[in-house]
């Protein structure tokens, strides 16, 4: 099934050598696939270091240090009386978010799991995408939950990651 999913991928000046854009991509339609996104969708991957990760997290999330995922998600929430609904923007596009990863961190979460670098990027990839749909991984029944999703997801991608 061909999905209608602009998906803009930036890998950071001297991050991820040999890391090909069109390799992320593919991960991440595989992953949107999974989620059934079939509508016409946008999505952005950035590929950052471990310096710009810890930046941004200690910028949005109050966290002075690296971490391997930061999802900002731009679908819309169900409203309350805090918020309002959502406007759809006019251009028909279900924007999804944006996901930050680092590389470097990757790296190392892939020596620790005795795996190689390019599955646990995948590993990540979906993990990032998952946040943007909601999922969470802070409290213990959540994160069972989001792991499983992922272990699904990877199940269905997994071919030529090691």
């Amino acid at each position: 099934m061909i999905i209608a999913v602009e998906i803009n991928v930036l890998l950071e000046e001297r991050v991820g050598e040999g890391l090909a854009a069109d390799w992320v991509k593919s991960i991440a339609e595989k992953a949107l696939l999974a989620q059934n996104v079939d509508s016409r969708a946008e999505l952005s991957l950035v590929i950052v270091s471990q310096e710009r990760i810890q930046e941004l997290n200690k910028r949005y999330l109050g966290k002075d240090r690296p971490t391997d995922v930061i999802a900002f998600s731009l679908l819309p929430q169900p409203a309350s009386e805090e918020f309002p609904p959502f406007v759809a923007p006019p251009d028909d596009v279900l924007h999804l978010g944006e996901v930050l990863i680092s590389y470097p961190q990757a790296v190392l979460q892939a020596e620790e799991q005795g795996h190689s670098a390019k599955k646990e990027l995948a590993i990540l990839i979906i993990h990032g995408i998952l946040h943007l749909f909601g999922y969470e991984d802070e409290k213990p029944g959540a994160k069972r939950r989001m792991r499983a999703r992922e272990k699904e997801i990877l199940g269905l991608i997994e071919g030529g990651l090691d």
